[in-house]
């Protein structure tokens, strides 16, 4: 039992240093073929976005790790980020208030998903895959296709994503930096420190074998979807925080993709069972990287989305053969105790 942990440890850190090495590899490149890759302007500018991005991927890491899949993260951002602004600017709610109410709306979507999917055994695609177009016309409904936003009130507030922290002469870190530091710590700890992360990752390996085991598998899918839907609310908040205005019609459009591809390069297996924070980090910083290649090397910032399906797939394949060849070792090493 030890040895295949240690030997599952050491597959995963051989995962996260590949991603790691292919990150440092695009910036290598970036920085070779475009002069203001390296620029404190734009290193600030990716290092928000990935931390922005690496919240929503965190989400998404608990619900694959358990073998499942949440679509609609894009649309709850959306949901959250129209919120938000319409609430303190058009009905002028106390500020704690609206916060309050938006984060709580993301909760109980994300208990909503896991009551469908845990209660009458819907598919995890399909609950979602609804999610992600109900959420977005909810968003449409209530903001009539219109553009709300913060104008110049609330500066304050904005800070929470806006702030920087000065860390070198002329380069100062990102406050959503600090957001993603609390929650992947956090996160890590559960998922690697506590019973219940254990639980999850039983879960995702064999939902059969977990549930004889005493494991209690549908309050532990619940808390995975109240996570996912969770930190996307934070996410939607820190975003329309960042940018002062959102549009219902295309604020948060295929933030899913940039999530679920960050987490499956950073490790975590879309069959369930495996990944780690730090991976999803790292992975989520790639998908950031690779974006502002795009933007400052070519001209062509519409093959993002064909860069997004590649790496998806890519990560896959790798999953696949890294699959095979844990189970040739583990039918050897059975093999060679079975004949001592």
């Amino acid at each position: 039992m030890l040895e295949a942990a240690l030997h599952e440890t050491h597959v995963d850190m051989k995962k996260i240093l590949g991603i790691l090495c292919l990150l440092v590899a695009v910036c290598l490149v970036t920085a070779s073929l475009s002069d203001s890759f390296l620029s404190a302007y734009n290193v600030e500018n990716v290092l928000r976005r990935s931390a922005l991005f690496g919240i929503l991927s965190i989400g998404v890491a608990f619900v694959i790790i358990t073998g499942g899949i949440d679509l609609s993260l894009g649309s709850v951002v959306c949901l959250v980020g129209c919120a938000l602004p319409w609430l303190l600017t058009v009905h002028h709610w106390p500020l704690l208030i609206a916060l309050l109410a938006v984060l709580a709306i993301a909760l109980a979507i994300g208990l909503f998903h896991g009551l469908l999917i845990t209660k009458l055994r819907i598919q995890p695609f399909i609950v979602t895959l609804c999610g992600l177009l109900l959420y977005r016309g909810i968003a449409r409904g209530f903001t009539a296709d219109q553009t709300v936003g913060f104008g110049s009130e609330f500066k304050t507030l904005r800070l929470l994503a806006t702030w920087k922290l000065p860390f070198l002469p002329g380069f100062d870190l990102p406050a959503p930096l600090l957001f993603l530091g609390v929650v992947a710590v956090v996160a890590a700890i559960f998922l690697n420190r506590t019973i219940f992360g254990r639980y999850l990752l039983a879960l995702g390996r064999n939902p059969q074998a977990a549930t004889y085991s005493g494991i209690p598998t549908e309050r532990m899918t619940l808390l995975a979807y109240v996570v996912s839907s969770g930190l996307a609310g934070v996410g939607g908040v820190l975003f329309v925080l960042d940018v002062n205005s959102a549009q219902p019609v295309d604020f948060g459009n295929f933030y899913e993709l940039y999530a679920i591809a960050a987490a499956v390069l950073g490790g975590c297996s879309l069959r369930g069972g495996e990944g780690s924070i730090a991976g999803v980090l790292v992975g989520a910083t790639l998908m950031q990287v690779l974006r502002n290649m795009i933007t400052l090397v070519t001209t062509r910032n519409n093959v993002e989305f064909a860069i997004i399906g590649a790496v998806i797939l890519v990560g896959v394949i790798a999953d696949e053969i890294t699959r095979r060849i844990a189970a040739r070792h583990k039918a050897a090493q059975a093999l060679q105790n079975a004949q001592g």
